[in-house]
């Protein structure tokens, strides 16, 4: 008869063939359906609930009904012969409908242990116009029923083998698109190239692989019970690229810095910058791998916050570089007592005298000139700190709060609870170099016509020229003199040695312009800010 069902005993085994989905297995010795009827039965009393364990007919039969149900669509019928049909329907349905398959095949024919049978599922499928199959072997238990029927016990380990409760499969997007990235020339920015930006290319990846024009690869994967994504059990196809992705970086100059800072580190890091643009020409760290410092690092900038204090009192109207300004050994102010590296002190200083050998006491002293909150104003409005800056990949753009007491002279020469990343202070010493600050970017406003920062206002003309003068002076006779004085060009640089509680060296800190490119970097727990973080800017600058 077409359809039936062909059942074999030999030598103690079963064997069912149905409608080409074959079984096989060992008889397990119970008494099969169909027996004789209980006393009870014979006598006119109510039928007892069989409580025996499945027979080896029974076991066969229900894997086969179960299994045609499921491959036919059937989830209604399907979860009825299990022993959770409401669970086992809703995880049935989900099951096609998560897989995108476009058709079923459930096959059998392995020998069977006690009250397991084996099966293998292959499916194909249709995901976002990709067409794959996917096919793997599971299994399911029969057990007797409440009442007394044998069903398959529902467990989600049925749909995939090692499946625990709540989880499902899914056919998902691999991620964002793949990125090509390119530098401000049409060159690829590879990470194994350049190591500094892997972090920022996945980054790139995340925010810009729809935006041009890319193809997610796809992936077969577990869900978790709180939607999170599980492990990957297979992947179906690999992203493609879309257009080239424009960056503001300089190939030449970022393999530059990947270089220089290898020189100082373990643990170093330089943001370069393009002044008459805020163009982000190169980015490098040690280690290159893990955290971007760089631009999200959050640190004192010690004595390269000077130039920020320096334009206030420019500004203010009641200083220029020529503007006495005592440099004594100590200063008090709030309880604290102040003082310069190795108790320097200048007699008859004034404000260039001050900047160029750093003197923390004479800008530490300028908090009984300036009125609370100048410093952080300037910080924000000048040179647009707090801002929140678009740059095209995560970044920190820096914090300077409002303070009394000592903490207010602390800020003034960028400790106390001042934090800047690298990218803020190349900010810092580009704004000075342009007179005007232009928001940082890694990726051009162009490509996505993003919002970014705008400074409430711009420094006026001649306490730009002024603060320029300073710098310029630093770097020919001050402190940055050792590293950078020979250096050609529009030079202006300011060094920074910032302590930090529990370090025995402080972190180095060095910031500088050349012509139309700008750099900061800092170098932790390494000392002077001209020895270390200095040759960093210095050799980036040089080959600008």
């Amino acid at each position: 008869m077409q359809g039936a069902a062909k059942i074999a005993v030999v030598g103690g085994a079963v064997s069912v063939a149905v409608a080409g989905v074959a079984f096989t297995c060992y008889a397990l010795g119970q008494p099969g359906a169909g027996g004789d009827a209980s006393a009870a039965t014979r006598s006119g009393g109510a039928k007892p609930v069989n409580t025996t364990p499945p027979s080896a007919q029974e076991v066969l039969s229900t894997a086969k009904a179960f299994l045609a149900a499921w491959q036919a669509g059937d989830t209604a019928k399907a979860a009825a012969l299990t022993d959770n049909a409401s669970e086992a329907g809703t995880q049935l349905a989900s099951f096609k409908s998560g897989l995108h398959a476009t058709s079923l095949t459930l096959t059998g024919g392995k020998r069977v242990t006690g009250f397991q049978v084996p099966f293998s599922v292959g499916t194909h499928l249709d995901y976002a116009g990709q067409k794959s199959t996917w096919s793997y072997d599971s299994s399911l238990t029969v057990v007797r029923g409440t009442d007394g029927h044998a069903v398959v016990k529902w467990m989600p380990s049925v749909l995939y083998p090692k499946l625990a409760a709540g989880q499902s499969v899914v056919v998902a997007s691999a991620g964002a698109p793949p990125v090509k990235a390119v530098d401000r020339n049409g060159k690829v920015l590879a990470a194994a190239q350049y190591p500094s930006l892997a972090g920022i290319l996945s980054q790139l990846q995340a925010q810009y692989g729809t935006k041009m024009q890319g193809t997610p690869g796809s992936e077969i994967r577990v869900k978790n019970a709180d939607g999170s994504a599980g492990r990957v059990l297979r992947v179906l196809a690999q992203g493609r690229a879309g257009k080239p992705l424009p960056t503001t970086i300089d190939a030449k100059l970022q393999a530059e810095a990947e270089n220089d800072v290898k020189k100082q580190g373990p643990d170093a890091s330089v943001v370069a910058v393009q002044p008459s643009t805020g163009d982000v020409l190169a980015v490098a760290m040690t280690p290159a791998k893990g955290f971007d410092k760089a631009f999200q690092g959050t640190y004192a900038p010690g004595s390269t916050f000077k130039v920020i204090t320096a334009s206030t009192l420019l500004e203010s109207g009641k200083f220029t570089p020529s503007t006495p300004l005592n440099c004594p050994q100590y200063f008090s102010y709030g309880g604290l007592t102040f003082h310069n590296v190795d108790k320097m002190k200048i007699d008859h200083a004034n404000l260039a005298m001050d900047f160029e050998a750093s003197c923390n006491t004479a800008f530490m002293s300028t908090v009984q000139v300036l009125p609370d909150g100048a410093v952080e104003n300037e910080a924000r409005d000048v040179y647009g700190f707090g801002l929140h800056w678009n740059t095209g990949a995560p970044s920190f753009d820096g914090s300077v709060p409002t303070t009394g007491g000592a903490s207010k002279a602390m800020t003034y020469i960028g400790q106390g609870k001042v934090l800047v990343s690298p990218l803020d202070m190349a900010s810092v010493a580009a704004t000075a170099k342009a007179g005007v600050f232009h928001q940082p970017v890694i990726v051009p406003v162009s490509v996505d016509n993003r919002q970014i920062a705008k400074a409430p206002r711009q420094m006026s003309a001649s306490a730009d020229a002024a603060l320029r003068q300073l710098m310029k002076l630093t770097a020919q006779q001050g402190t940055a003199a050792p590293t950078i004085g020979n250096l050609s060009g529009d030079v202006g640089a300011k060094t920074g040695t910032a302590e930090v509680d529990g370090r025995q060296k402080p972190d180095s800190w060095f910031v500088a312009y050349r012509d139309d490119v700008a750099a900061a970097a800092v170098v932790p727990a390494s000392g002077e800010g001209y020895k270390f973080a200095g040759k960093i800017v210095t050799a980036v600058l040089a080959a600008s």
